[in-house]
């Protein structure tokens, strides 16, 4: 594979309205303020605001030239109007509101197909809310329960868009190592996105998957680095994977953050900087619902970090040595 990749990327999750709505103006600002800063990475999905993030990634890149950034969507997820039949992976709330974590209304629904039709219904539907012909990179998208079709269906039909030039790779993003390491040691896969398990906190995607990575030449992207928001803040609070944080939990990553003060870095600093210390991962994807939180993150990521911060907290048994 030979596509560039920046060191940091742009998770446009926040901009589909993840947990708290934003404007159309401040998803475009997010959007302007992460291509001013230098990231040229951007990964969407239809899940992520039933298309809404998709939309307004694709009207907020218009205007800059294609060949200047890489863009990700995903595949697994068709969504279809709430009033028809079938399975859905999310319906509609009560309230009429989506009820998947993002405040949007829940016209549409989320149908799970791994299946060959599925993913390219869902790459077609996915470009024209984009407003692009094509995008570089498909992943299939959480096939945590959906194995069998994943690797019989909607991987081979992503290989034969890869081989045919429609896309220019294709991968799987999960939020577990195990699966992904079995894709990467069956199938030929050019890339994973592994989320929340190669952190300051959780190192799991390091046991088998990382090393497997490198050995097959398969780029990782780093992304949920924040783990969902204990090590945003330099005093580690709130959650852990989308929920309360464990006191154990609470107590490493203050540790962690301690060491970081007597080198003069931030936890959040830190977390950012930590997954591009393994050679297989490529890339870290950062969600961002505004320019301010961009600005926040450049600005984090373009501070130095001594080298002693690492060997210190490997000598604490904090991050492997």
């Amino acid at each position: 594979m030979n596509l560039p990749l920046s060191e940091y990327g742009f998770g446009a999750a926040p901009i589909g309205n993840l947990f708290t709505a934003v404007s159309d103006a401040e998803a475009a600002a997010a959007v302007d303020a992460a291509y001013d800063a230098g990231f040229r990475l951007f990964d969407t999905a239809p899940h992520y605001g039933l298309g809404l993030s998709e939309r307004r990634l694709g009207a907020a890149l218009a205007g800059r030239p294609r060949a200047s950034y890489t863009l990700s969507t995903k595949v697994g997820r068709l969504l279809v109007p709430s009033d028809a039949d079938g399975g859905a992976s999310g319906a509609r709330g009560s309230t009429g509101r989506d009820d998947q974590g993002f405040d949007v209304p829940a016209d549409l629904r989320r149908v799970w197909d791994f299946s060959r039709d599925g993913v390219r219904r869902s790459l077609e539907e996915s470009l024209a809310r984009l407003g692009l012909d094509t995008v570089d990179i498909v992943l299939i998208h959480d096939p945590d329960d959906h194995w069998e079709q994943a690797v019989s269906q909607a991987y081979p039909a992503l290989a034969e868009l890869r081989d045919q030039g429609v896309v220019k790779a294709v991968g799987v993003g999960m939020n577990q190592a195990g699966m992904l390491a079995r894709f990467v040691r069956e199938t030929d896969v050019d890339m994973v996105m592994l989320a929340g398990r190669y952190t300051l906190v959780d190192q799991s995607g390091a046991e088998e998957l990382l090393p497997l990575c490198r050995e097959r030449g398969v780029s990782v992207l780093a992304a949920g680095v924040f783990n969902s928001g204990l090590l945003a803040t330099h005093d580690p609070s709130g959650t852990y994977d989308y929920a309360p944080a464990p006191e154990p939990l609470l107590a490493r990553a203050r540790r962690i953050a301690a060491v970081c003060e007597r080198h003069g870095v931030t936890l959040p600093q830190a977390a950012l900087a930590f997954p591009l210390r393994h050679p297989a991962v490529a890339s870290v994807v950062v969600g961002a619902r505004s320019a301010g939180e961009v600005a926040r993150n450049a600005a984090l990521v373009a501070r130095p970090i001594p080298g002693d911060l690492w060997a210190d907290l490997a000598a604490e048994g904090l991050i492997p040595g």
